[in-house]
């Protein structure tokens, strides 16, 4: 299976439950994939808003990521191609080496990079080590997630300690279309 060349668009999904909206622009900028989004939404009964940017390369690699919330908080890391992480100082994060992919607890768009990815080649479950950031704290860890093709356009989520798991149908670009009780296509 191979997904179609990425094309510049503009994808929103909305969040199942309480209010919200993300609006994400994709486009391709000198060889590497920039993605940047607004995310509005509630966590805990508590309202956010942020911005978000992830530079990647042609093969769907993070290159960096930055993420502000409108309350000032701010995170910066880049990663190099042999998997070491550094912060916006240059400061050497060993605690997230070995990490290749991002998940931003706000938006489904972060599940595509794996899946883009290992695009064709996730026969059986892909077992990943991802740098998960959520969006109320902006403080970096790991998470040890698993990824399995179902079909060409339907994909499992699972959190390696098998306390959550999803399937994800995606599009044509491989951005997911529905992410069951978390977020929806607008």
């Amino acid at each position: 299976m191979r997904f179609q060349p990425l094309a510049p668009r503009d994808v929103r999904w909305t969040p199942v439950a309480g209010a919200g909206l993300e609006h994400l622009h994709l486009t391709t900028e000198t060889g590497d994939i920039l993605a940047r989004s607004v995310v509005i939404g509630e966590r805990d009964g508590r309202a956010f808003g942020a911005t978000y940017a992830i530079r990647l390369d042609a093969a769907w690699h993070v290159r960096d990521v930055e993420v502000e919330t409108v309350d000032g908080k701010r995170l910066a890391l880049a990663r190099s191609g042999a998997g070491r992480w550094t912060g916006a100082d240059g400061t050497h994060r060993a605690d997230l080496d070995g990490c290749i992919d991002i998940d931003l607890s706000a938006t489904p768009f972060t599940n595509t990079l794996p899946i883009r990815r290992l695009d064709g080649r996730l026969d059986g479950a892909a077992a990943l080590r991802m740098v998960y950031v959520p969006f109320d704290t902006l403080a970096p860890f790991v998470d040890e997630q698993r990824y399995t093709a179902l079909s060409p356009r339907l994909f499992r989520y699972e959190a390696a300690d098998g306390s959550f798991s999803a399937e994800l149908p995606v599009d044509e670009d491989g951005l997911v279309i529905d992410y069951p009780t978390l977020f929806w296509r607008a």
